[in-house]
């Protein structure tokens, strides 16, 4: 009797990704924000481009606010080391993960990730983003569910507990 791996579902990781936002990314940011007295983003200036976009004024998007790189890299190398810290404790997991019961795993043997594969899906995953989330949605079309970060990782992202037995 053998088992098959099975992959989790472009909704699954999506709402585990939403999760991990608010869970982590969201204070992270809030930390960065406050360590960098204000700098790191102009919130306001922000909020001022959105209104005028919601008023059909089609030049809001140049006035976006731009992000000072120093805060910027921090917060990335902020989260990388958390994501790590978190992989390493529960097995592949991030919180968003963990309550979904999926996690990251090696493709070829299903076992844990390396640290070099981790900064690999990182910021394969930042890649991924690049252009219009294509790197995201490509777990729609692909039978072993992989995304363009997972793909440069050598990772997947399968359920912890189910597996089909053939």
């Amino acid at each position: 009797m053998s088992s098959e791996v099975i992959y989790a579902s472009f909704w699954e990781r999506l709402v585990a990704s939403l999760l991990d936002t608010l869970i982590l990314a969201v204070p992270i940011g809030i930390l960065v924000y406050f360590l960098s007295d204000g700098q790191w983003m102009d919130f306001e200036q922000f909020q001022n481009a959105i209104q005028m976009a919601q008023y059909g004024n089609v030049k809001a998007l140049e006035s976006m606010p731009q992000t000072d790189m120093t805060w910027e890299l921090l917060f990335e190398a902020l989260m990388m080391l958390v994501i790590i810290i978190f992989w390493r404790r529960w097995a592949g997991a991030t919180p968003g993960k963990k309550m979904l019961g999926i996690e990251v795993v090696n493709f070829t043997d299903n076992t844990p990730l390396t640290n070099k594969q981790i900064i690999i899906r990182y910021i394969g995953y930042l890649i991924s983003t690049l252009p219009f989330l294509l790197g995201f949605f490509m777990v729609l079309f692909r039978q072993d569910k992989r995304a363009l970060h997972d793909l440069l990782a050598g990772t997947a992202v399968i359920h912890t507990l189910r597996y089909n037995t053939t």
